[in-house]
């Protein structure tokens, strides 16, 4: 029981306290920081995504805009289009 008095004192024990207050239950504790982390990276793989598709379309956009060959294919493609005497058949 010597020992215990020697070495643990009120301040070491405030100290001890405190700081697993501050590491666990606090605001800022590691627990939240990796709840925080962990919504960042979700959201920057988000933003990758959406940076991805805005690429796409506006390149999409731009060919639209230039080449008439690329405006019939997509016409034709989604909105079933057709040149006059010509039969379309949809396949599911």
């Amino acid at each position: 029981m010597r020992w215990s008095r020697r070495y643990i004192h009120i301040s070491f024990l405030l100290t001890v306290g405190v700081l697993a207050y501050v590491m666990l239950f606090s605001d800022n504790s590691v627990i939240e920081n990796y709840k925080y982390q962990m919504e960042i990276d979700k959201l920057r793989t988000e933003i990758k995504e959406c940076t991805d598709s805005i690429l796409y379309y506006e390149n999409l956009n731009r060919r639209l805009r230039t080449d008439p060959a690329t405006m019939e294919r997509i016409v034709r493609e989604q909105y079933h289009m057709q040149r006059t005497n010509e039969d379309i058949y949809i396949v599911d």
